[in-house]
């Protein structure tokens, strides 16, 4: 997570924001994440925050959230485990929490600017100094430090020694850190008494490392290319850089222990096996509108998703929120909607997705992702959103990530064709201010067999599998708009140009291999996933079990994606990862 937008986007949007009082014409650039780089800070022009609501003594929390953008995971946690919200104010409010969560979000250096300006940083050093309750989480842990790397360096809160470093991505190791890995625990830590072994969810490109200055402080590390601090403890003072409000069950019990330490009992017994980054099993919704205007979850063939039946309707394989609330139970890493009538319709006049995700995010307690209309468009009376202001609604609803399709392969065609960055395009306004982890770009190819590698001026591979005439070659053209638009760029071309523009991770289709059950296009995978330094996600093709370790054994894919094998459970999630377990593959159990 990295900066954010505080964007308002005039009046249709005024019920769901976070923050009442923002300006319908600007974009206020304060930080939204863990880890920005790109951006440098500017003054904040308000505090914001959110009106309290009613509450009763003993089972209230008071959330410092100083105006960086969507933090509706977190307070959906806290509501969800039964405690009512109180918000900071002014820096008199954090002085007299009885319990302080600080879900920090944004670049190091804009956060501290907010902080100082408004007073806060003075009371937040008091309270913790005093050692009153308090969590921090994510850029909540960082800003602890005695300064940060990002954007700097930068002056930290000063109250643990150390200085905030981006991880080194030159060893192999994919920046930004994103998925589930494992804690090693240095010491007892009340808030991680249930954690065990299991794996717990991390996405940051900057990390704090243990030295003797600051051991006593440290209460568990995780391991990615080198040891950094993932949570510190002293008394009752706590912060994790991993995000217990998307770490699914283990990640509520870190928040309930904090909240209610008479919770506590005996520790729990654990079974989980975690040892380091698991691959990730993604279940991804395909949602559109039906021939009655209903809402539902379907899936192509081919990218077809009509049944080839005499009244043509539109295939149903369930509704959105009640199969990701199951997606959930069954332990999806993630959850993904694609809103596949996106591209026809009016994107903010889209109301039932916004609720879908509304209604998920407060029950699901893993990573949302949506993709689907988020662009640039002008409505009837002539106004213009930019995709900024559209995502920025997709944000506050519940999404943790944006999916951007035919527009990032308009960007990057312009961008080889001038060689210049506008950050005018919807990848990079929206990376420039969320940050790239928020931004995973689909890239939906077709094969096209040639005779030789040089047969045409996009990058070729050797195929496992000749083509229908005997070809031994062949290139990966992108196509936009559902896959009905062929475009003169090739898979290999449009992932290292999104990788430069800003995308985080890349969603990789193959419609010659959708709802064909047959396996992934490893050639395609291995191809894109050996290009870039980014996670990539590899989709289209799953019908067994098989087909996942393939792919993972096969290639340097971070995750696997299916729909319709789980929608009709042909597959189940839980056989999956079985099965991968039982393989040797790492993954969240």
């Amino acid at each position: 997570m990295e900066t954010v937008a505080c964007a308002s986007v005039t009046s249709f949007a005024t019920t769901s924001l976070p923050f009442s009082f923002l300006s319908q014409s600007s974009i206020i650039n304060l930080p939204q994440n863990c880890h920005k780089s790109t951006l440098k800070s500017r003054s904040p022009r308000k505090l914001v925050t959110c009106a309290s609501s009613g509450s009763s003594s003993g089972s209230v929390v008071t959330l410092l959230d100083y105006g960086a953008g969507n933090v509706r995971s977190v307070r959906n946690a806290i509501r969800y485990l039964g405690f009512e919200i109180e918000d900071v104010r002014t820096p008199k409010d954090i002085l007299n929490a009885d319990r302080l969560i600080f879900p920090g979000v944004g670049a190091f250096a804009s956060a501290m600017d907010v902080l100082t300006k408004t007073g806060m940083a003075e009371a937040l050093c008091t309270y913790i100094k005093n050692g009153r309750p308090f969590l921090g989480i994510c850029l909540g842990l960082q800003l602890l430090f005695e300064s940060s790397e990002e954007n700097g360096p930068v002056n930290g809160l000063g109250l643990i020694p150390g200085v905030v470093g981006r991880f080194n991505s030159s060893n192999d190791f994919r920046v930004p850190h994103i998925g589930w890995n494992a804690l090693q625990v240095a010491k007892d830590s009340e808030i991680l008494d249930d954690v065990g072994d299991h794996h717990v969810y991390f996405v940051h490109s900057y990390r704090a490392m243990p030295s003797d200055d600051n051991k006593e402080w440290v209460s568990s590390t995780c391991n990615y290319g080198d040891d950094f601090i993932a949570s510190i403890q002293r008394g009752n003072v706590h912060a994790v850089q991993f995000h217990p409000e998307k770490s699914g069950d283990v990640g509520l019990s870190v928040l309930r222990r904090f909240l209610n330490p008479n919770s506590r009992g005996a520790k729990k017994p654990t079974q989980g096996k975690a040892s380091k980054l698991a691959k990730r099993v993604i279940a991804c919704l395909d949602v559109r509108t039906n021939d009655k205007g209903d809402l539902v979850v379907t899936k192509g063939d081919q990218y077809d998703v009509r049944e080839h039946t005499k009244e043509n309707e539109v295939r149903n394989l369930g509704k959105p929120v009640e199969l990701a609330g199951q997606y959930y139970k069954d332990r999806a890493d993630e959850v993904s909607f694609l809103n596949i009538t996106g591209f026809r319709d009016f994107p903010l006049g889209d109301l039932p997705m916004l609720q879908v995700l509304r209604h998920t995010s407060e029950n699901v307690f893993v990573p949302l992702t949506v993709g689907g209309g988020i662009r640039d468009f002008t409505d009837a009376n002539g106004r213009y959103y930019s995709s900024l202001e559209v995502a920025s609604e997709y944000f506050r609803s519940g999404a943790d990530k944006i999916s951007i399709g035919s527009d990032a392969v308009y960007a990057a065609e312009e961008y080889i064709k001038t060689k210049v960055k506008t950050g005018k395009s919807s990848l990079e306004q929206i990376s420039n201010v969320y940050g790239n982890q928020a931004v995973v770009v689909s890239i939906d190819p077709r094969r096209v067999y040639v005779k030789g590698p040089n047969d045409v001026q996009f990058k070729t591979i050797r195929v496992t599998k000749p083509g229908p005439n005997g070809e031994e070659y062949a290139w990966y053209q992108c196509t936009v708009n559902g896959g009905r638009e062929g475009r003169p760029i090739g898979a290999y071309e449009l992932a290292k140009v999104v990788e430069e523009l800003g995308a985080g991770e890349i969603l990789l289709n193959c419609i010659d291999c959708d709802g064909q059950g047959k396996g992934f296009d490893i050639d395609l995978i291995k191809l894109i996933s050996d290009a870039v330094c980014i996670p990539v996600i590899a989709s289209s093709g799953a019908g067994a079990v098989e087909h996942f370790s393939e792919v993972f054994m096969k290639t340097n894919a971070s995750a696997a994606l299916a729909a319709g094998i789980f929608h009709r459970k042909e597959v189940p999630v839980q056989s999956v990862k079985a099965h991968l377990l039982k393989e040797g593959i790492e993954v969240r159990m």
